[in-house]
């Protein structure tokens, strides 16, 4: 039997013989044939110098086999890199009512505003308050300047008489035109 320590020298020097081998092969392999006389290339006088001819290509005698009825054919497929989605520059007009029509819908801009009725006014001094109940019984507490209804419309002034909204449309005539609608304070008889 062999002692441990004379089998690990023996894989070393095995080891070592293999990568002096290998490193041989490299640089014989890698050797470059030198000429013993430099050519160097002589310049060629402009007036000795006559057109090219042309030279034919040969002709490949490769056939192409016939298109068999299990190739795919990609010419009707889907581009994958072309986008889902193309992108259409929009006119200012159209980009304000796609932005009007975007706007998150409240369930206080989901009603005309006459429909609305005010129930209660609370006078103070920092500004007026007024209570509003929509069709479907939920009410609203309101400030100047807060808007009302499917228009949009902009309350301007709270009373005790009533709340004054000012609505903005155009007309048949493409001109903008305000209109002031009131909700008047409901009376108990």
């Amino acid at each position: 039997m062999i002692p441990k320590n004379k089998k690990n020298k023996r894989y070393q020097v095995i080891i070592a013989v293999f990568i002096v081998f290998c490193m041989s092969l490299l640089t014989v392999a890698c050797k470059k044939k030198e000429t013993t006389t430099p050519v160097s290339p002589q310049p060629v006088a402009p007036s000795t110098l006559q057109p090219q001819q042309a030279i034919q290509k040969p002709v490949s005698t490769v056939k192409l086999l016939p298109v068999t009825a299990n190739q795919l054919d990609f010419g009707t497929k889907k581009d994958p890199f072309k986008p889902y989605i193309s992108v259409k520059t929009l006119s200012p007009a159209e980009l304000a009512k796609q932005k009007k029509d975007a706007k998150v819908l409240l369930p206080i801009h989901s009603f005309d505003v006459s429909q609305f009725k005010l129930i209660g006014v609370v006078a103070d001094s920092k500004g007026n308050k007024a209570m509003v109940v929509d069709p479907a019984g939920k009410g609203y507490v309101l400030k100047s300047g807060m808007t009302i209804g499917k228009n949009e419309g902009k309350i301007t002034r709270i009373e005790t008489s009533g709340v004054d909204v000012v609505e903005q449309f155009q007309d048949d005539n493409n001109k903008t035109r305000k209109e002031t609608i009131r909700i008047p304070l409901l009376r108990k008889p």
